[in-house]
């Protein structure tokens, strides 16, 4: 009988090195060669070859110089390659001429990490944000779905071709179809912000994971809360965000958000696309920032991870002041001998999110990061509105209670919105701070 499942696309990943920079000064070629290779077979290519190439310089026309493209074909040929995977942002001319060179696709990282994204999006939010990020790349490498109108020029008048008006029709139709995205997504925005004001009306306190693909942040989450949110060791297992309800041993009661992990170089039509996404990041009360902390380059992830929400406040989606509410959380314990093996920093917390090892000091370090956020407040209840007391005991901390004939005084923490909340809700309970 005769299998009728296609062959595996047979794939080359190349990793063009140079010098390192200040910010990769901890990234080591080999790991960077690794994340490629495993970013390319999370999407079904089969890797036949894998190589780091050392560049003196990056050429304008196909980065790599000329003795290399000659190596890069004898690959192609010798391991029958259909597509060449190069691990570096290429422009539109430089996978252009590659390809020609080298006779077979050629796909950059960008490219790459965006097919990724279109593969594992599964909510209707996930998969606008993926294309309206596709699209905006595809845009400027259109020439290349032309490549029988290749000779033709581009231009007005004389220097036109037939090609021109084919080209420039696709354009516009990607353009409205942009716009199209722009729009929808920006209901998108607006949806997402009517959910946020709703939690808020149930006020508990919102913590974000974030971190670098595959540092654990899904299978964390699975922990604490008993959810089944799909968690493997693959990267960008999860894209979409899960929220879920979680009562901390303390008592109190928080929402835990999973968001989309980070890499390095993340491209930044996937950053744009997806700002709605991370916009619950910004709105989170607690941030805890997931490490692999048994990778080798633990370290630069952590660098990456910092640099995209530092470039988020930078663009006004987050406070300058993020990292006050940030746990670090040093997950993989039990690959590097345990908790105590870890070296540990103020504002740091090691766990095993598979053993469950850690996840008490965790916890602890919630409460402790939620109590010092908490503002010391006074209140004076009547003592006929037992909904206004009830509502102190349930969404702060009271330390102290004085009970009179005609009303109750209570000293509570509470949250600052939680203050104003309160005050709204109840018009002339809180009293003056002394």
């Amino acid at each position: 009988m005769t299998s009728t499942t296609p062959p595996a696309t047979r794939a080359a990943v190349i990793l063009p090195w140079e010098r390192p920079t200040p910010h990769d000064e901890f990234r080591a070629a080999e790991a960077r060669l690794e994340e490629a290779v495993g970013l390319t077979a999370s999407i079904g290519l089969v890797v036949v070859r894998q190589a780091i190439l050392a560049l003196r310089a990056r050429r304008p026309a196909t980065l790599f110089g000329s003795g290399q493209v000659e190596q890069l074909a004898e690959m192609v040929r010798q391991d029958d390659v259909t597509v060449m995977i190069v691990d570096s942002k290429l422009s539109p001319g430089q996978q252009r001429n590659l390809e020609r060179a080298l006779n077979c696709k050629v796909l950059d990282r960008t490219g790459l990490i965006l097919d990724i994204f279109g593969a594992r999006a599964a909510t209707r939010e996930g998969v606008l944000q993926v294309e309206l990020a596709h699209l905006e790349y595809q845009r400027s490498r259109l020439v290349r779905l032309w490549t029988h109108l290749e000779r033709q020029r581009g231009g007005f008048g004389f220097l036109g071709g037939p090609g021109e008006t084919q080209m420039e029709a696709d354009r516009r139709m990607l353009d409205e179809r942009l716009v199209k995205l722009r729009k929808e997504l920006e209901q998108v925005r607006r949806t997402r912000g009517l959910h946020r004001s709703a939690r808020k009306k149930v006020p508990f306190p919102v913590v974000a994971l974030v971190g670098y693909t595959n540092a654990g942040k899904s299978t964390l989450f699975n922990a604490l809360t008993g959810a089944s949110v799909h968690a493997q060791d693959q990267l960008f297992a999860t894209l979409d965000p899960t929220m879920r309800g979680l009562q901390l041993p303390s008592g109190r009661q928080i929402i835990l958000s999973d968001t989309v992990g980070f890499i390095s170089d993340l491209p930044t039509e996937l950053i744009a696309a997806f700002r709605a996404t991370l916009e619950e990041v910004a709105e989170a009360d607690i941030i805890l920032h997931v490490r692999d902390i048994a990778h080798p380059d633990s370290a630069a992830q952590r660098a990456d991870v910092i640099g995209v929400l530092s470039s988020m406040a930078r663009d006004g989606m987050l406070d300058e002041h993020w990292p006050d509410r940030c746990i670090e959380v040093l997950n993989k314990a039990d690959l590097v001998g345990g908790i105590e093996a870890v070296p540990r920093g103020t504002g740091t917390v090691a766990i095993s999110a598979i053993t469950g090892e850690g996840i008490p000091n965790l916890f602890s370090a919630l409460d402790a990061k939620m109590t010092a956020a908490m503002r010391l407040a006074r209140a004076r209840i009547n003592i006929a509105d037992g909904a206004a007391l009830a509502w102190l005991y349930a969404h702060g901390e009271v330390l102290e209670r004085l009970d009179r004939d005609t009303d109750i005084t209570v000293e509570v923490r509470l949250f600052e919105q939680d203050q104003a909340r309160f005050a709204q809700l109840h018009p002339g309970y809180l009293l003056p701070a002394e």
